[in-house]
């Protein structure tokens, strides 16, 4: 996870991202059909449409000739925690924080080109996410350039949007995530492929941090509308350079508001490379579904001294109460996010604004990491998340969950056991 924590107020940026979400939500009047898109400026003299429904604010040139579609998200984090070991500092700094507050823009040109991009008001380390190009005339391909997600791990490549919990598992601390390179993906009716090559981040030097192969591959053993059996595997070679800057792997629980980690290897500065392994493999049934990865990382070192293995992994499953699955999305309009499940849908007559209750997914999880190996002693994690979404309306997810952590003595906490309970809200909103 990153170490960074994001602005702890709405300033001008998120508020202006606040109420174009808003203009989106609320674009239709209350007594019109918002299940049918509002259109304006429908008899411009080039044909073009402007259309404000839950995908967010789309502009359509006729004949297919372009099509631009701005959205964005804001998550409003908040929480409590408590550590019952006596002598550590305060948990959280603030109870209250913008954990994203972003604006995204999608161009398609013609029938073969598409064009995305995705900036972070809330993040003043990375704020350029997806900022990529894809070519998709060949049938069933993608190749894609530019700063993306190397394709590794179900639930890094799984929407912000659409993750179960408020955070990603602790395993999360292995994916490479967002990085700048290319990648080529081609799939069939039950599998998909994706190669690719990494530089490092745009936000900090695509030629910083090395170079890197990754590549993915999953296999629908079971496909069917409701019922969906996946399996996958995913490798990652990574060579760093020798700067000086090293390696670092640590992660602060499964909760954006910690102010410190609570396992960490520190700089392993004479790191000279990485290589990563993922499996995974998810069920889904009807409303049921359950997911698990196990990653081991292996980080090379300098100077004949001998390699170190970290590894973590977790499972988790849920059940969406009143509602339909989770859907499973084989190929995306761009990038490496192949393979993955979408998030929970909000029929007509449950929407709270039709008079409908909202629909609600119940979930749990326990995930580890274990940071220790050849000499470094990161520690170890383990966490039990059980965790309430509701969906009141289209676009809109309320989000409850309790962690139970517990670390095993490590460098960073002094050799001591560390226990924690921690609270977390989050409410959602995504155009």
């Amino acid at each position: 996870m990153a170490r960074w924590l994001g602005p702890t107020g709405l300033g001008p940026y998120n508020l202006g991202l606040f109420g174009l979400g808003l203009c989106c939500l609320a674009g239709a009047p209350a007594a019109a059909e918002e299940a049918r898109a509002q259109t304006r400026n429908a008899y411009q003299p080039n044909g073009e449409t402007l259309t404000i429904d839950e995908k967010g604010i789309t502009l359509t040139f006729p004949d297919d000739v372009a099509k631009l579609r701005i959205g964005g998200k804001l998550q409003l984090d908040f929480g409590v925690a408590g550590i019952r070991q006596a002598g550590f500092p305060e948990p959280f700094p603030e109870n209250f924080a913008v954990r994203r507050s972003w604006i995204e823009s999608y161009l398609t040109l013609g029938k073969s080109l598409e064009l995305a991009f995705q900036y972070d008001f809330a993040d003043p380390m990375r704020p350029i996410n997806d900022a990529a190009a894809a070519y998709t005339g060949f049938e069933n391909t993608l190749l894609t350039v530019g700063n993306m997600k190397e394709p590794f791990s179900l639930d890094q490549l799984t929407s912000d949007n659409n993750t179960l919990f408020t955070e990603r598992s602790l395993a999360d601390a292995f994916a490479p995530a967002r990085n700048f390179g290319f990648a080529v993906g081609r799939h069939g009716e039950d599998w998909t492929v994706v190669a690719s090559v990494f530089g490092g981040n745009a936000n900090t030097g695509v030629t910083r941090e090395g170079v890197a192969a990754t590549a993915r591959a999953t296999y629908a053993v079971i496909h069917e509308e409701n019922r969906v059996l996946h399996l996958g595997l995913a490798g990652s070679v990574r060579d760093l350079p020798r700067d000086g800057s090293g390696l670092a792997l640590s992660s602060r629980s499964e909760a954006f508001l910690f102010q410190r980690t609570f396992v960490d290897t520190g700089d392993i500065r004479d790191a000279s490379g990485v290589r990563r392994i993922g499996l995974e493999a998810a069920y889904r049934d009807g409303p049921f579904l359950i997911q698990a990865e196990y990653i081991r990382t292996d980080v090379d070192r300098f100077g004949g001294a001998p390699s170190a293995g970290f590894q973590g992994g977790y499972i988790q499953a849920s059940v969406v109460l009143n509602g339909k699955g989770r859907a499973y999305k084989l190929a995306p309009d761009y990038g490496t996010t192949y393979a993955i499940f979408s998030g929970v849908e909000v029929p007509e007559a449950d929407r709270v604004s039709r008079g409908g209750i909202g629909v609600f997914e119940l979930g749990t999880r326990f995930s580890a990491i274990d940071l220790d190996d050849a000499g470094i002693r990161g520690g170890i994690e383990r966490d039990v998340t059980v965790g309430l979404n509701w969906y009141p309306d289209r676009n809109i997810r309320i989000v409850a969950d309790y962690v139970r952590s517990h670390t095993s003595p490590s460098a960073v906490q002094g050799g001591r056991t560390l226990d924690a309970d921690t609270f977390i809200g989050r409410f959602q909103l995504y155009w």
